[in-house]
């Protein structure tokens, strides 16, 4: 009987295994590098060891450290999680030759599975010859072997690119999987990514727990998941859980895996098998009134399934709440995370809390949002309120996205639900959320209320010129100079001690303090809760402002053609033999940054030379740094011209 489990990740993966450990009775071991010194799954576990070292390789990628951290804090059982070594055969191995229980499937089934180039040859499907790919292959994918999460994945388009990106892709496979191993495939445009939830104990019997469907990804990684997939022909469905079973049991699998499809004009195309648990866990959960972690640890223990799979019940829908700016390429956003609080009736999967800071080191993720409903109509409605009504203050997030998405027309209308959804809709998704200017409205009066509580004053028989703030709002609100989307408010203090806005017009001030408004506009009155923060950040319900300085700092002036950081990272490459002086083209790319689990291209903004060059391998930078100098040129002469998408 398992009486102490080390979970082998972080974040919100650990403490969703301690959850359940903690319901069973079983005692939890958390391992942390340096960055999560004080993250909450560190604060959760019961005993907790040191893994030396920030980045994943140095820590949660050795499973020789990682196993001496079992023996050492006493645990008797070991669960990977989901992502680092939870498909590494070697280090599923390592852990039963140490004489551990291993939460996962046997080692031989990992080795034959997890590797999407050996998976697809098991069922007979080969891989492209990178070698003979033609123009008529086009597009085609290129993808890491080992891993998942959109890392050393590329969409080519031009058969010049592809040396270029498989080289790419297979540095970023190795620093994310330690195996640098890809793979080419047909690229799929904008079909339905469908999963099936397997559990197989071993004795034979294997649960296929429905549908999900996975299809709204950006770089391609889920961002919104349900089940049961909705709009699947009865047919097809039966077809894919088949698929999935004989997989499974080609393979003598055991414990929790899903098998995943591209579903494009009515036929489904395997695209591999996950052997672990997904982080999508949560919708099948929710719909078939299973815990998949509590079923895992009996299976470690050697326990039986029924032989009946539950039956579904109704609709769940997950939301992924990242740390990110989709107006800005979805660039990764870090800092303290001042305030997180979900309303009552959503389940919420996190390994952040209040007073926690989002760092450069790891996925953006802050949490999963999980609703459940008789309908999938329901959970809709659901899930966009509750999203609606959770606060978080800090750095900028897709909260908003999310919302317009669930509410789209295109969501609703399932035949509209492909992974290009965000191709196509992105525009729309990420314009000004509705309300934002009355919200800038709030924000001004609150600060005014705050100042006027700590300074007196008020309404004088000689009136000076109103007073004006400005606040710059959308996903890009922040002291980062946010989006070009900025509101103007102009006030004054009234007699009764209240204010009268002049602009915008229609605006009448209810009452006034400096943690909450209320406002009337056509008859209706609206209540804000005001939040302000030092740096110039202000929440107002679910808006994120930014509160514009009167007179710019000269020091903010940046020289043309300057490069600076878009986000927060480390410099993981270098244009090979870039040097000051060299003439550039506009859009070649220059160097490459890397931050929570997300690789950016730093190209050149037009044609000129090359005049500094800050940016070194490994060198770590903060949002705004200076990377390097183009100076552009009228012309460049024919020979330096180079492709651009090179």
């Amino acid at each position: 009987m398992i009486t102490s489990v080390l979970v082998a990740n972080r974040g919100e993966i650990a403490c969703r295994v301690f959850r359940t450990c903690r319901d069973l009775g079983i005692s939890t071991v958390a391992v942390y590098s340096d960055a999560d010194a004080g993250a909450l799954h560190v604060r959760e576990a019961d005993a907790a060891v040191r893994l030396p070292g920030a980045a994943p390789s140095e820590t949660y990628l050795r499973g020789d450290l990682i196993v001496a951290a079992a023996l050492a804090a006493g645990a008797d059982a070991v669960h990977p999680g989901y992502g680092f070594l939870s498909e590494n055969a070697g280090f599923a191995r390592a852990v039963i030759d140490a004489g551990l229980v291993w939460i996962g499937p046997p080692p031989a089934a990992i080795e034959a599975m997890a590797s999407k180039t050996r998976a697809k040859e098991l069922l007979g499907i080969a891989p492209l010859d990178p070698a003979r790919v033609t123009e008529a292959d086009l597009p085609v994918l290129v993808k890491a072997a080992a891993g998942g999460g959109g890392r050393g994945m590329r969409v080519v388009r031009e058969l010049a690119d592809l040396t270029g990106e498989l080289e790419s892709a297979s540095a970023e496979a190795a620093s994310a999987f330690g195996d640098g191993e890809v793979f080419v495939e047909p690229y799929v445009e904008d079909g339905r990514h469908v999963e099936v939830q397997l559990l197989c104990d071993a004795h034979g019997t294997v649960w296929a727990l429905g549908t999900r469907d996975c299809s709204l990804q950006r770089r391609h990684q889920k961002v919104i998941e349900e089940a049961p997939a909705p709009g699947l022909p009865a047919a097809l469905e039966a077809s894919l859980l088949d698929t999935a079973v004989r997989a499974a049991k080609a393979v003598g699998y055991v414990g929790a895996g899903t098998v995943e499809f591209l579903v494009a004009d009515g036929r489904a195309h395997f695209l591999e098998m996950n052997t672990r648990l997904q982080v999508e866990h949560p919708v099948t959960e929710e719909v078939y009134g299973v815990d998949l972690v509590a079923l895992q640890l009996a299976v470690a223990e050697g326990g039986k399934l029924p032989p009946e799979t539950p039956a579904p019940r109704g609709h769940a829908i997950e939301a992924r709440l990242y740390a990110e700016d989709p107006a800005r390429g979805w660039a990764p956003q870090t800092g303290a995370l001042r305030l997180f609080d979900v309303p009552e009736g959503v389940r919420l999967d996190t390994g952040y809390a209040s007073g926690d800071a989002i760092g450069v080191h790891y996925d953006p993720m802050i949490a999963k949002l999980t609703v459940h409903a008789p309908t999938r109509d329901g959970a809709v409605r659901k899930l966009a309120r509750a999203l609606e009504r959770t606060r978080i203050h800090g750095p900028v997030t897709n909260r908003d996205l999310l919302v317009a998405s669930l509410r789209h027309p295109g969501y609703a209308a399932v035949e509209a639900l492909d992974t290009g959804f965000y191709d196509r809709n992105l525009p729309a998704l990420t314009a000004a959320p509705g309300g934002e200017g009355l919200a800038a409205v709030a924000a001004a009066l609150a600060a005014a209320s705050a100042r006027r509580g700590r300074f007196g004053g008020g309404w004088r028989n000689l009136r000076s010129q109103d007073e004006t703030r400005t606040y710059g709002g959308g996903t890009g609100g922040g002291t980062d100079g946010g989006t070009d989307r900025d509101h103007e408010v102009r006030y004054r203090p009234t007699r009764d001690g209240g204010y009268e806005v002049t602009a915008p017009e229609g605006v009448r001030v209810v009452a006034a303090a400096p943690d909450r408004v209320s406002l009337e506009t056509a008859g209706v009155v609206r209540h804000f809760d005001v939040t302000a923060y030092a740096d110039g950040t202000v929440h107002v319900g679910g808006h994120r402002l930014a509160a514009r300085p009167r007179f710019t700092d000269p020091r903010e002036q940046t020289a043309p053609g300057s490069l600076l950081a878009p986000m927060p990272g480390t410099v993981v490459r270098v244009a090979d033999g870039l040097a000051v002086g060299d003439r550039v083209t506009a859009g070649q790319p220059l160097l490459w940054l890397e931050a929570m689990k997300m690789e950016h291209r730093v190209t050149a903004p037009a044609s000129g030379t090359l005049t500094a060059l800050h940016a070194a391998p490994g060198r770590q930078v903060e949002v705004g740094a200076l990377l390097a100098v183009v100076h552009a040129q009228a012309s460049v002469p024919t020979e330096a011209q180079e492709d651009p998408s090179a």
